[in-house]
């Protein structure tokens, strides 16, 4: 079981190490820019980067790099605190439907497979419109959302490990169910749910941009790396940073991510 353990946690130390890099840039981010993102200054709008704005200026004259730095900093932490709630319920929820009685499993199964036929955005628009877009709001949202595929992948890994035959000596010993899934079950799906929590932070990240691109993200003074894209489209035309660099920032975050999880899981 500690070698088991062990692998798991070497070849998902670069995901890891990603997420922390990210989680890293939003908390302290905002501190190395001398610039109030809120601030709109005397510099004209769309303008050129230069010494006082290293990436220039937005549709409002404000400095880019401190929006995007906070920006950063909202979707970041939006979408880790969304994927921790549905990682943490989805693994609760599948290791309670392998040790549980029968009927528990085919009610969590039966409910998880309802909410996996609503399309993402639907349901998220459909909540949003009838609690708002506070931030608790949000989070929860993509939080419901992506807890039946967390709720999936657990149980299929704890369902796998629970014939292995550790558990089974486990079993033999008199240990008691808790036991059997704290000590025997848990630790041995940690490698593959840092992976499953990786993908359901693109697929936050990717929702809450789109959510915010709509205008029902983040909310004004605030802002995301959706509502900044949203926000400056008129940039475009002028080759904005303002415009182009949200646009890269979300595709370096998604797609670095992505390539750590495939490496991840094409090591053996």
């Amino acid at each position: 079981m500690i070698a088991m353990i062990g692998k798991f946690r070497s070849r998902h130390d670069r995901v890891l190490l990603l997420i922390v890099f990210w989680l890293l840039l939003a908390l302290l981010g905002p501190l190395c820019s001398s610039h109030d993102p809120g601030a709109i200054g005397s510099q004209p709008v769309f303008s050129a980067p230069s010494a006082a704005h290293l990436l220039g200026t937005d549709y409002l004259g404000r400095d880019t790099l401190g929006r995007l730095l906070n920006g950063i900093r909202h979707t970041v932490l939006l979408c880790f605190a969304s994927t921790l709630v549905s990682c943490s319920v989805g693994t609760f929820l599948g290791i309670a439907a392998v040790t549980a009685r029968p009927w528990v499993e085919a009610l969590t199964g039966r409910l998880a497979d309802g909410f996996l036929s609503i399309p993402s955005l639907l349901f998220a628009l459909l909540v949003i419109a009838v609690f708002g877009t506070s931030t608790t709001a949000l989070i929860v949202t993509m939080g419901v959302i992506y807890t039946p595929g967390a709720y999936r992948t657990s149980r299929a890994l704890a369902q796998r490990i629970a014939r292995l035959d550790f558990v089974t000596v486990a079993r033999a010993r008199g240990e008691s169910t808790p036991y059997i899934i704290l000590q025997e079950i848990l630790p041995n799906m940690t490698g593959p749910m840092i992976t499953d929590v990786g993908l359901r932070f693109i697929y936050a990240v990717l929702l809450l941009s789109n959510l915010s691109f709509l205008g029902i993200g983040v909310q004004p003074p605030e802002v995301d790396l959706g509502s900044m894209v949203r926000e400056n489209m008129l940039g475009m035309a002028y080759g904005s940073p303002a415009m182009i660099v949200p646009v890269v920032v979300i595709g370096v975050l998604t797609v670095g991510i992505n390539l750590a999880l495939d490496s991840s899981s094409g090591r053996r």
